[in-house]
Order: structure tokens, then C-alpha cells, then sequence
């Protein structure tokens, strides 16, 4: 069965300083634009009137028209109406209870981006120039694009540690379903190892954010030590504690990507934990180690795999008592502590902790698939609240 899959592809490019130029004062336009439109949304919100797209993109109009906000004009006009898009979009997530009231975007804290459609880039031929260049982008094509696609909208971005991307967001016609196969997989997470296999394989975990740790720390304490403001030098050494998240980030998005890859490939369920990582991470002596091993992304990444690839994953219910229960004769212990790695049941099977969880993740996960066994919950809403939960949402004004 063909699937409609749109995928966006990323890329780093490099700007010469004109295109630099012009994509900072897009990114500020940006920023205004959506700030002015939410302040004036908000304002009408305590006055109980409603202020929806088409009237921010008619202020949009006025507020080019005055001399204060003339500048306006010197961009493309395509990522200021993308901007006040993205707020009505905020503000309709915010009404149904799926996000919290929209923030302000701030110079310094904010994610720098700008997003074109059709009508503000020409991409021909492999190269890509935006509204307000002549010249192309010099792109670091470090894969190709589907052949015969042409990307639909495009997103600039630059990020904290001053580097460029261009995503592409394009129909791949690439994805389709995988052959079906009888292959099935527990998965149970962990920070010895970070996935353990029904199987028996353990795979380690890289801990990305300890092998940095010392130059993190380093670079901080340096940035410390600078004067606060606007200076040169402070933010030269905010932009170094910049490079070392980033180079974290990138290795510990790179891990699960591959990880999940592969696990789609070769199973046809996939059988996971319902962890709450949310309340995990409140425990400080776990915090950094739980959030180093990316659970949350490894599960979203999973899930939309199988989707794209026509494969299952079953998330069993996190009170499942997995690691105290006898994968061999069921037996169900009374005490499993955290610092007993092996233990023995009383039918003489000696067992290691995380491959008997991994076991009876997958038995509890094909009970699911045979008789519909109540041990998948709902999964929660952005803003923690039950999926099954029947609730009323906000009124708009």
C-alpha cells in the first residue's frame, strides 16, 4: 500500500556576507512581526474581543505603512506571513489544551529562523536562491534529495553556535512499506546499557554528555567571568558553550536515529516501555543521566518509523511489573531492588534484570496483539493530561 510520506531533509549551508546579512534582518523581521501580532492578540484577548489571521495580516499591511516600521519593507514578505501563520497555529494549539499561552520571541533566547514557501525561493537544477539574493545558497549537500522532487517550503535557521541550515520539506516517494515478517521485539531502556534486547543483546550507552563534560564545564566557567551585556567577548564565549551543546546534541540525536533504523528494519513489532521520562527527570540524582539518554526521542523517532515503513509498536503500561516477573514460569517476586543486576527464581532460572524485562515486554506486548490485553495506556497529551480524558476547551474571545 503506497503511503503519502512528506520528509524534511536538512542541510548546513554556508552564507556569503550579504545573504548573512539579509537572513539576520529577515530573522529580526521575523521576530517583530510575531511579537507586534501577538501583543495586539493578547491585548484584544483582555478586552474580550477575537483577533484571528487575517486580521494580523491586515496590521501587517498598516504597520508597513508607518515610518516606524518601514524596515518591514526591506525583507521578503513571504516569512512575515509564515510568522503570523505559525502564531494562529500557537493559538489554536494554546485553545485546545495542547500547548500553553505562546511566548514572546526574545533576540537573544529564541530559535533564529524564517520559512519560505514557493513563491519566495527558485530551486532549479540542485542550486537554491531565496527572495531578496542573487545568488544561490552554497549548500553542503551531504545526501541527495529524492530524485525528481522539489521541495515545497523551505526553512533557514541559525542556531546558537552560529551555524546555518536550510531544511527542505519535500514528498518522498522513497517510503514504503517494508516486506511483513513474523520478527518480533522486546525493548526494555536503561543507562548501563541503553537498550536491551529480548534477545539477550545489550547495546551500551554512549553517554555523549559525560565525554564533553569537562570542556563544558570549562567553557561555562569562562563565560562566567565575562562582563554581562553586549560585548564582544561575552558573546565570543557564550558562542564556544554553544559549540560544545551542540556537538552533544548532534551525537546524541545521531544514535537513536540509527538505532531505530535499524530495529524497524528488522522487526514487525516493536515493544516498548511506557516510561513518564516528565517525572524521571525530577529525581536530580537521575535528571542529567535520563535526559543524556534521549528515551523520549527514541521513541517518537521508533514511532514514526514503523508508521512510515508498516510496522507496529505497542507500548505496555509503565506499572507493568517487568523486571520482578519470571519470564521462564511467570513467578512475580515480591522485592526487586535496583542494585540487583541477576537474580535466581524458584524454578532454578537464573535470570539478568534487563533481558527478562525485555522478555516480558514482548510477551506482554504480543498478548496485546493476540487478545487485546489491556496493558497499553493512552498515550498523554503535550500538556500532560490523558488522551482519554474528555475535556472542554478554551473558549476563544
Amino acid at each position: 500500500m503506497a503511503i503519502h510520506v512528506k520528509r524534511a531533509f536538512k542541510y548546513r549551508f554556508h552564507p556569503t556576507d550579504a545573504q548573512a546579512a539579509e537572513l539576520s534582518r529577515t530573522f529580526g523581521c521575523v521576530r517583530k512581526v510575531y511579537n507586534l501580532a501577538l501583543a495586539a492578540r493578547t491585548e484584544a484577548w483582555t478586552r474580550q474581543e477575537r483577533v484571528n489571521y487575517n486580521q494580523t495580516s491586515a496590521m501587517l499591511t498598516v504597520w508597513k505603512k508607518t515610518e516606524e516600521l518601514a524596515y518591514l519593507n526591506e525583507v521578503s514578505s513571504v516569512p512575515l506571513q509564515q510568522a503570523l501563520r505559525h502564531l494562529q497555529v500557537a493559538f489554536t494549539n494554546f485553545f485546545g489544551r495542547r500547548a500553553k499561552y505562546p511566548r514572546f520571541k526574545s533576540r537573544k533566547k529564541s530559535r533564529k529562523s524564517a520559512e519560505y514557501t514557493t513563491s519566495a525561493f527558485r530551486f532549479r537544477d540542485g542550486r537554491l536562491t531565496l527572495a531578496k539574493m542573487r545568488e544561490p545558497l552554497d549548500i553542503v549537500w551531504s545526501r541527495p534529495l529524492p530524485a525528481g522532487v522539489s521541495p515545497s517550503t523551505v526553512t533557514v535557521s541559525q542556531d546558537a553556535a552560529g551555524r546555518w541550515f536550510v531544511s527542505m520539506l519535500c514528498d518522498d516517494p522513497s517510503v514504503q512499506p517494508l516486506p511483513a515478517t513474523d520478527t518480533a521485539v522486546g525493548i526494555d531502556v536503561g543507562l548501563d546499557h541503553l537498550l536491551t534486547l529480548s534477545t539477550g543483546e545489550k547495546i551500551t550507552n554512549p553517554r555523549h554528555e559525560r565525554r564533553d563534560r569537562v570542556a563544558l564545564a570549562k567553557a561555562q566557567r569562562r563565560l562566567a567571568k565575562k562582563a554581562r551585556g553586549d560585548g564582544a567577548n561575552r558573546a565570543k564565549a557564550r558562542r564556544k558553550v554553544a559549540k560544545v551543546h551542540a556537538r552533544i546534541a548532534d551525537r546524541r540525536r545521531d544514535t537513536p536515529h540509527k538505532l531505530t533504523t535499524r530495529l524497524v528494519r528488522e522487526n514487525q513489532t516493536l515493544v516498548i516501555e511506557d516510561l513518564s521520562v516528565r517525572n524521571m527527570v525530577k529525581n536530580r540524582s537521575l535528571a542529567r543521566a535520563v535526559s543524556d539518554a534521549a528515551w523520549t526521542d527514541f521513541r517518537s523517532l521508533l514511532e514514526y518509523k514503523a508508521a512510515w515503513y508498516g510496522r507496529e509498536v505497542i507500548a505496555v503500561d509503565r506499572w507493568f511489573p517487568s523486571s520482578k516477573l519470571c519470564s521462564a514460569c511467570g513467578t512475580l517476586q515480591e522485592r526487586m531492588p535496583l542494585n540487583v543486576r541477576t537474580w535466581t527464581c524458584d524454578c532454578r532460572t537464573t535470570h539478568d534484570r534487563d533481558v527478562n524485562a525485555a522478555k516480558n515486554l514482548l510477551a506482554a506486548g504480543l498478548a496485546v496483539t493476540a487478545w487485546g490485553a489491556g496493558v497499553r495506556p493512552q498515550r498523554s497529551t503535550p500538556g500532560g493530561q490523558s488522551a482519554t480524558k474528555q475535556e472542554t476547551p478554551r473558549r476563544e474571545p
